[in-house]
């Protein structure tokens, strides 16, 4: 199986191929930008698999589809808004959420080696993809929510949380007065009912609305660590 990465951080590239290697999947090349994307793609043949970032040093990788044919399945690495996450589920094999988990690269690997087995199709529909992100910025987002306290219903304006974080399995708001309130649905179902304008998904726990953040500080080569207001 013949496997590239597109990823235009290095020491991230690295450590994908690194995990690629220990599962006996070994990447052959790797790629950094969409200009040098479509050079190689215009030059050799398509690979079988493409582990593909988003934001590349040069553009979005959406531009490459734009520019060359890719005949190959794809399994998106990112660390994007959520809207757009939802639409790769649809046209890819797979997307992962950096950091990148060693088991979940495992998984969707193996869902890519079943669906060749059964032979199923696995091409990237570029053209299902921009439907479904002008689907999502027509999109009516959620103005407030409704909890119970007790006996009472309360109601808490989008505007007024902070963050939305899931814990011991279940999820909740915190709000601007450092309140915690336990809410119906899963992180990712409370992420597809707020704008990916003002709510940003840090990782597979955290879900911040950005006008919170006071501070991003470098953390390590791949990481920042985040000042939250009321957090």
């Amino acid at each position: 199986m013949k496997i590239i990465i597109i990823e235009d951080e290095k020491p991230a590239a690295r450590r994908l191929s690194r995990m690629l290697n220990d599962l006996g999947y070994p990447a052959g090349v790797m790629l950094h930008s969409v200009k040098e994307s479509v050079d190689w793609l215009n030059k050799h043949e398509n690979p079988d698999l493409i582990l593909l970032d988003i934001q590349l040093s040069d553009g979005l990788s959406f531009e490459i589809f734009d520019l060359v044919q890719v005949q190959s399945a794809i399994i998106f690495t990112t660390a994007y808004d959520e809207y757009a996450l939802k639409a790769f589920k649809l046209n890819s094999i797979d997307y992962l959420l950096k950091p990148i988990d060693k088991d979940e690269l495992r998984t969707a690997i193996e869902k890519f080696q079943e669906r060749i087995v059964n032979k199923k199709p696995v091409m990237f529909d570029l053209q299902s993809l921009k439907a479904m992100l002008q689907a999502e910025s027509e999109k009516v987002y959620k103005k407030r929510f409704t909890v119970k306290i007790g006996q009472h219903i309360k109601v808490i304006n989008v505007d007024e949380i902070c963050c939305v974080f899931s814990e011991n399995k279940g999820t909740y708001i915190r709000t601007d007065s450092q309140r915690d309130y336990p809410v119906e649905g899963s992180l990712e179902q409370i992420a597809d009912q707020l704008d990916p304008l003002k709510f940003f998904r840090i990782n597979r726990k955290y879900l911040v609305n950005i006008s919170f953040i006071e501070d991003i500080i470098a953390y390590s080569n791949n990481r920042l660590k985040l000042k939250i207001s009321g957090f």
